[in-house]
């Protein structure tokens, strides 16, 4: 007959504490996807012609403007046209690269909720479009003294901060909008694509109908989100143009923003 020896249970024999998993802090990933946007050539160069753009329009309205037009709102309006372009082509590309570049999967492994990279994603480029509109200033003017020391006149500092602040929103709005195509397409081509048909061809097609059709005419404002963001560049916008401005963007970003976030949250990452 055999005995079985039963040993007291020590400490040794207890679980191992759960190990605490901390998710990814926002602000990490914020980090990421403003590295992601250097990491290519094509990136670092779109990147940089924030500030090449910059300086090449400010130089142009030194050697080519004349003396009286030497003012601060001139260097603005001569960096306007170059920076709505390429600011909307930065949001476009901060969403269709996962794609593009075959990162999405890497990206939507390592964070499974979704959610939390378009966030980083937004947060990124909004604060791009409003430190690409600092530099822009800062340049536009340093462009203005010099160029007030070269005709001998008094610099002109014809931008108020809430104007400013305004060309800042247009800028913003313009980008989200970008950043709304790069979610519906998921296509680098189409989103650009699909951009300048809304930034240029749109405006021409409904200017022209405006022009033909009297009924039109007063209802533009409030479907034209291209002739609703004008009076952001004067300054001098009214309530009106205010509800307007809603108006429109509704229409023609927060609710495409919206079905574009659930595409990017639902699709298939291949």
């Amino acid at each position: 007959m055999t005995t079985t020896a039963t040993l007291p249970r020590t400490t040794t024999d207890a679980p191992a504490p759960a190990r605490v998993v901390r998710p990814i802090p926002t602000s990490r990933l914020a980090t990421v996807e403003l590295r992601k946007m250097f990491d290519t050539r094509a990136g670092f160069w779109l990147m940089a012609s924030v500030g090449i753009v910059a300086v090449l329009a400010t130089a142009a309205v030194i050697i080519w403007a004349p003396d009286e037009a030497i003012t601060l709102e001139t260097f603005a309006t001569a960096m306007g046209m170059p920076m709505s372009v390429i600011l909307p082509i930065i949001a476009i590309l901060s969403v269709t690269s996962e794609y593009s570049q075959r990162t999405g999967l890497t990206t939507y492994t390592l964070v499974p909720w979704r959610g939390r990279v378009i966030t980083a994603k937004v947060l990124v480029i909004l604060g791009i479009g409003v430190a690409s509109m600092a530099l822009s200033l800062a340049v536009g003017a340093l462009g203005n003294l010099v160029g007030s020391a070269i005709t001998g006149l008094d610099p002109v500092w014809n931008i108020s901060v809430a104007q400013f602040a305004q060309i800042v929103l247009a800028n913003v709005l313009g980008m989200l909008i970008g950043f709304t195509l790069g979610a519906l397409f998921r296509s680098s081509a189409g989103a650009i694509v699909g951009y300048f048909v809304y930034a240029l061809v749109l405006p021409g097609a409904l200017g022209a109908l405006a022009a033909f059709q009297e009924w039109f005419e007063k209802l533009q404002p409030w479907v034209d989100v291209n002739y609703a963001m004008i009076p952001l560049y004067d300054g001098t916008t009214t309530t009106e143009q205010w509800t307007q401005l809603a108006v429109t963007t509704l229409f023609w970003l927060w609710i495409p923003l919206a079905l574009g976030l659930r595409a990017v949250l639902r699709a298939e990452v291949k």
